[in-house]
This record gives C-alpha cells, sequence and structure tokens, in this order.
C-alpha cells in the first residue's frame, strides 16, 4: 500500500512518505511514524459500517436542528426546532434562520446542564461583587437577559503516547572518616521506554470562544457523559462548530506532551543531579469524540472590546474578564488622595 493511502491516525490528514526517516509524517500536524507502526496501527482497524440506527439519529438530528447565521460576527447557532434565537450571544446582534443543519455535525456524546440560570445569575452576582469598578450596566437587568444556557462544542481525544527518555544520573554522598572528607559519586544510564495513554483531553471548537476561558472553567466530569439526544437541546443553544479536529490537534499535543512528561519526570526520583540527554513523546494514535459541554455564557461590550463570562453548566467553576470602568477607578483615586491629603494635613497640624 502507497504511503499516500495512510491518512494520520491523529488528525485525519493524508500521509506522505519521509526520506530522510524511512517512515511516513503527516505535513498537516507534524505527527511521524515508522512503516512498521502505520502498518500495525491500520492492521488493528476493523473496517466500520455505520449502523442504521446511526444514520437514523443523524436523519433526526437534521431534521430538528435549526442553524442561525449572524451577519455582524459570523457566528453559527444551533437550536432545536422549538426554540428560536433572536440575538448572538457574542455581539448581540440579530441573527436569522440559515436552514437545517446536515447529520454530520451531530455531537456522539454530551454532559447536561446541572445548574439553572437562576444559580448562574447568582454566580455572576457574586463573581462581580467581588470587582468594584465594574461599570453599573454590567450588572443591569438589561445585560443579566443575555446569559445564554449555551453547549459548546468539543473535541475530547484520547491520545497514545510513545515516550523515549535518557538520561544521566548521578548520586553523590560524602562522609568523614578522621581527618579526611570523602566524597562518592556514582553515575546511571537512566532510560525510561514507555507507552503513556492520556484520556479526555479536551479543545473547544468554537472559535470566537476564547481557549483560556473555556480551558479555566474545566475540568468536566465525564461520569456524567451521555449519548446525545435531541432532548438535551431542549431550551438551550448549541455551537456548531467551526474549527474541526486537524485544527485543534496542536493544542492537544501541547497539553497531553505536558502530561506525558511530568509522568516519565516523576518516575524519575532518587538522584542527586539529573542530565537528561533526549527525550521524546510522540503521539502514535488518537481517538476522537465531539462532545456538547454545558456552558452558562454572557459577553459584553464595553468601548469597543468583548469581555466575557463563562459558567461550568455542570460543576459551576466560573472565569471571565470583567470590564474596568475608568471613571469609578478615578473617582476612587481622587477619593484616597483626599483622604491621604486630610491625614497629611491633620498629621501637620498636631505637630504645630
Amino acid at each position: 500500500m502507497e504511503a499516500s493511502e495512510y491518512k494520520c491516525p491523529n488528525c485525519g490528514a493524508y500521509l506522505t512518505f519521509s526520506p530522510e526517516t524511512q517512515g511516513v509524517v503527516c505535513e498537516y500536524c507534524d505527527s511521524q511514524f515508522s512503516m512498521e507502526e502505520i502498518k500495525k496501527i491500520y492492521a488493528e482497524l476493523d473496517a466500520i459500517t455505520e449502523e442504521p440506527a446511526v444514520a437514523e439519529e443523524k436523519e433526526e438530528f437534521a431534521e430538528h436542528t435549526n442553524l442561525y447565521h449572524c451577519s455582524s460576527c459570523g457566528a453559527q447557532i444551533m437550536a432545536d426546532d422549538q426554540q428560536t434565537a433572536l440575538f448572538c450571544y457574542y455581539c448581540h446582534n440579530p441573527v436569522i434562520l440559515a436552514g437545517k443543519m446536515t447529520g454530520e455535525y451531530k455531537p456522539d456524546k454530551v454532559i447536561g446542564f446541572q445548574f439553572s440560570r437562576e444559580q448562574a445569575l447568582g454566580a455572576f452576582k457574586k463573581w462581580c461583587g467581588k470587582r468594584k469598578f465594574v461599570p453599573n450596566d454590567f450588572k443591569s437587568s438589561q445585560q443579566l437577559e443575555k446569559m445564554t444556557g449555551l453547549y459548546v462544542p468539543f473535541w475530547v481525544a484520547d491520545c497514545d503516547v510513545d515516550a523515549q527518555y535518557q538520561a544521566i544520573g548521578k548520586k553523590v554522598r560524602s562522609w568523614i572518616s578522621g581527618n579526611y572528607r570523602y566524597t562518592e559519586t556514582k553515575e546511571y544510564q537512566v532510560v525510561r521506554n514507555a507507552r503513556v495513554l492520556t484520556r479526555g483531553v479536551p479543545a473547544d471548537g468554537e472559535s470566537k470562544i476564547d481557549d483560556l476561558l473555556m480551558e479555566a472553567i474545566e475540568p468536566y466530569d465525564y461520569n456524567d457523559v451521555q449519548d446525545f439526544s435531541m432532548s438535551y437541546l431542549t431550551g438551550f443553544f448549541a455551537d456548531k462548530y467551526d474549527v474541526d479536529r486537524a485544527a485543534v490537534f496542536p493544542r492537544i499535543r501541547e497539553r497531553v506532551d505536558k502530561v506525558s512528561k511530568e509522568i516519565i519526570h516523576n518516575s524519575v526520583k532518587g538522584y542527586t543531579t539529573l542530565s537528561v540527554k533526549s527525550e521524546n513523546y510522540n503521539i502514535i494514535k488518537t481517538d476522537w469524540q465531539y462532545m456538547m459541554l454545558p456552558v452558562w455564557f454572557m459577553s459584553y461590550k464595553y468601548k469597543d472590546k468583548v469581555y466575557e463570562f463563562a459558567m461550568n453548566g455542570q460543576t459551576g467553576k466560573v472565569a471571565g474578564t470583567p470590564p474596568l470602568s475608568k471613571p469609578k477607578l478615578a473617582a476612587f483615586s481622587s477619593l484616597i488622595g483626599l483622604i491621604a491629603g486630610i491625614i497629611l494635613f491633620i498629621g501637620g497640624a498636631i505637630g504645630l
């Protein structure tokens, strides 16, 4: 079989043969495989035929899911056919019905909302209460109406990592005997050849939501994961993903590399000094699930900049960046300056 007939087990792009390594490489995500590895991986993959029930579920999803389009920011909003989207929760401009969804956008899994809208508003007000310099209308009733229950599209990856690690470890001990101090140094070659399995590594597939904001409200508890059903969309909205799994793979790889490195490094202990000679963490296979995860979301535009608040709809964890009201900050600074001036004046008068 030609190398060009293989697809990358991580991102799905076509692989090409590399004369330098005598293996195959993915030019999209930079994954590398030996010919033996890629043949073994493909030998283990059984031909999968879509079951009729799955096809029916995709048809139902396409039949009962409406797609709305925001002409201002380009957002594409999904809702069931009983729910009408009137405004874009990103830029607050009106949206228009763009038609039906296609079955390929049907999620595999979903975690349902565990917190109500009232609880989300309470968490937002508590969050705002710790921030004294937000604009008054940031907490207004008109702004609170924009709190939206949103299913955010996530790519969730299970990765198999081939970890290769080599280092020189030294153990040094000293002791005194008579009038002499002795030092003994033993040197060891430290080698780790391991298979690291990481499970449930998430990356959102929506370009309009800040990635760091979504990471800030992690983690989700996958014990609550269910097969997707249209009933979960009732009363809520959802995003159509616009970042595919190949595009999010670099983010997945960065997180997987970090975890794999921590695991290997934590297995190397007991040395006085450690000199790493080489280490490599290569993802050789990735299994994907397309999930809808619950987020209570609200955006706010202040002086041509958009600020976002998010709450994990399963755990209640909140994150966001509040706007800063410069008039409030200036008034507070002036008050502090006035108080300081009065204290200095009183102090001077007492000294006289």
